[in-house]
């Protein structure tokens, strides 16, 4: 157990980061651990997007540029792999074809411009929340916001490899981790990944807890109407 986790957390930060992370076993035991380790990736992401963020802050930025440094940072750890796949979900759902025709478009290189549209709309929308963040609650505030997104994100992808969720084509990485996760297993990640957030939240009052969770949730429920969908 102790070496199949281990082999998950390789997979997890080698498939989701670009950290120098060798990935050596690619089955689906170790893609069911990998997606049960994914809010572990996004914990770091988060971490280091916030770090930025609020060390730019602190030197002075002000909040827009440690917002913009903050939402930067993601892009870069992931070598724009999150963008690029919300970039064709954009082109694939926009362009209101069969799902097979749907599929084809969204696994063209080129970007259309349903993909562009949203791209710009999401990036400045994320800029817009951590510089509220960062302008009202300083960067205690704005720092958690980019740490419970990115940990949120991530445990999306949890969720979504659950049993009973198919891929959406036989090939490709989806293929790997679609129904890897066990339903219990990914509910249990999801609570507690909560609880998590909660207790940080926590921080700033007891309504503060109560936020973040809220935050959470509702990011999950937004992936999986687009899920079903």
């Amino acid at each position: 157990m102790t070496s199949l986790n281990g082999h998950g957390l390789r997979f997890a930060f080698g498939t989701l980061t670009v950290l120098p992370v060798h990935v050596t076993h690619w089955d689906r035991a170790t893609a069911r651990s990998g997606m049960l380790c994914a809010p572990l990736a996004g914990l770091v992401v988060g971490l280091l997007a916030a770090a930025l963020g609020a060390l730019s802050l602190l030197a002075g930025s002000g909040p827009l540029l440690a917002a913009v440094a903050s939402v930067a940072v993601p892009a870069a750890l992931t070598r724009g792999l999150h963008l690029d796949g919300l970039a064709d979900t954009a082109d694939g759902l926009g362009s209101g074809k069969p799902a097979g025709d749907a599929l084809r478009i969204m696994k063209q290189s080129d970007i259309g411009p349903f993909g562009v549209i949203t791209l710009l709309l999401v990036l400045l929308a994320q800029v817009a929340v951590l510089f509220q963040l960062y302008g009202e609650g300083g960067w205690a505030h704005g720092a958690l916001g980019a740490v419970v997104a990115a940990v949120a994100a991530r445990l999306a992808l949890t969720l979504a490899s659950r049993q009973g969720v198919p891929a959406a084509r036989p090939e490709g990485l989806g293929a790997v981790v679609a129904g890897t996760v066990p339903v219990g297993r990914a509910v249990a990640v999801a609570a507690v990944t909560v609880a998590l957030c909660a207790a940080a939240g926590a921080a700033f009052g007891p309504y503060g807890a109560l936020h973040h969770a809220l935050a959470v949730v509702a990011a999950l429920a937004a992936a999986e109407l687009l899920l079903r969908h």
